[in-house]
């Protein structure tokens, strides 16, 4: 299953900068695991905001919830989730 999310962070600003950057190196690092195995397909940057859309490849919701929720930034971040099917008139398949 597809799909594309929509992450938005937002740090506190009085967050102890060690803390955020220690969150930051776990992210990344958490990330690039899931992008090797293949669940996290894409991950594009949103230009002038702390946010990317990003393209997930799982098995059903419920293992999106608990990538997502795993997350090490999850609980300074806003999401939100679409669903994608695969358009008729694709000529690639997915």
């Amino acid at each position: 299953m597809l799909f594309i999310v929509h992450m938005q962070v937002q740090i506190p600003p009085d967050t102890d900068p060690a803390y955020a950057d220690a969150l930051k190196a776990q992210e990344k690092a958490f990330s690039q695991k899931l992008q090797h195995e293949g669940k996290w397909r894409h991950l594009w940057r949103v230009v002038g905001e702390y946010a990317n859309y990003s393209v997930f490849d799982v098995a059903s919701n419920d293992e999106l919830h608990t990538i997502l929720s795993s997350l090490p930034l999850f609980p300074y971040m806003k999401i939100s989730v679409t669903p994608l099917a695969q358009h008729p008139s694709a000529i690639v398949p997915d």
